[in-house]
């Protein structure tokens, strides 16, 4: 399985942002309701790291009505020699 962040934008005041919240944690879905949030810093905005075959069943993890102010990016780690054998494919160095 692949790893993805999803990203939930929402409106900023108050009552839309606590209906959101609201939303995900009555969803009883575990990604929702496990969602990491920085609305009190300001941010309006979910996230949330899932482990799923690819970026549509990502995004079916969100209500539909949030779909669209959605943001799903696949998430990936490197190692130095994947990076070396890269940057020396591309006659580069560190």
């Amino acid at each position: 399985m692949a790893k993805f962040l999803i990203e939930v934008e929402h409106d900023a005041e108050t009552v839309a942002c606590a209906r959101v919240v609201k939303i995900f944690l009555e969803s009883g879905s575990h990604f929702l309701s496990n969602a990491e949030w920085g609305c009190m810093d300001n941010d309006h905005r979910a996230w949330m790291i899932v482990e799923v075959d690819d970026k549509h069943e990502a995004l079916a993890i969100v209500p539909p009505g949030m779909r669209s102010r959605t943001r799903v990016t696949g998430l990936n780690r490197f190692k130095l020699d994947k990076i070396d054998a890269i940057l020396k494919q591309h006659g580069a160095t560190a």
